[in-house]
């Protein structure tokens, strides 16, 4: 094995990357409250874009922040800010349709939609969380030199691997709490739980 395979070991490299998506991606945040609300209201399948529209929208971050963009945020800490606004009035809004949700059961004909895979993405640039998370990993566990990209690659890799089981969870999790909404009054406060979880976020975004 040649000095850059020896970096990337088990206990040194792919490890620590995992506990550490696992850490941030796996706990409560906006994602995932915006997920398990997705979930519990259409379904575990109609959810699914929800859930690989995240992993998308993180792993483009990745390979920005890799190309330099991170750069910009050190250099204009006001950029960080907007998206700071930005995301949070996204939230309130999002809180705003969750209240607003109908309180009858949807039907697998229904054609009203949740939110989108390319939102979701997109949503992942106006959620300081998930710049942390993809700032964090990049600087934390890149290496310099010719083996840059393929650590970066490396971390990509290890960040689908962990995401795709703790997003689909989660997606589950809000499945399983669908089914326990048997009466459109159990449903409009499940709405109302949801809705002042994803406006509380906020403060998480913004401090």
């Amino acid at each position: 094995m040649d000095s850059h395979g020896l970096l990337f070991t088990l206990e040194g490299f792919y490890l620590p990357v995992a506990l550490f998506v696992l850490s941030t991606a796996g706990t409560p945040g906006p994602n995932n409250i915006i997920l398990t609300a997705t979930s519990a209201q259409f379904g575990y399948w109609r959810a699914l874009p929800v859930v690989y529209g995240i992993i998308l929208g993180n792993a483009t971050q990745i390979v920005l922040i890799a190309a330099g963009l991170g750069i910009l945020f050190q250099q204009w800490p006001v950029l960080h800010m907007v998206l700071k606004l930005v995301g949070g009035a996204y939230l309130i809004w999002l809180a705003w349709k969750i209240l607003r949700s109908p309180a009858q059961a949807i039907a697998e004909d229904d054609d009203r939609e949740p939110v989108g895979f390319v939102q979701m993405a997109l949503f992942q640039y106006l959620n300081p969380k998930a710049w942390v998370m993809t700032l964090s990993m990049v600087s934390a566990f890149s290496v310099t030199g010719e083996a840059y990209w393929q650590s970066i690659g490396l971390i990509m890799l290890v960040t689908f691997m962990v995401m795709n089981l703790t997003q689909n969870a989660w997606a589950g999790f809000g499945s399983a709490i669908g089914r326990l909404l048997t009466s459109d009054q159990i449903r409009v406060r499940f709405n109302m739980v949801m809705a002042t979880l994803t406006a509380l976020s906020v403060y998480f975004v913004l401090r």
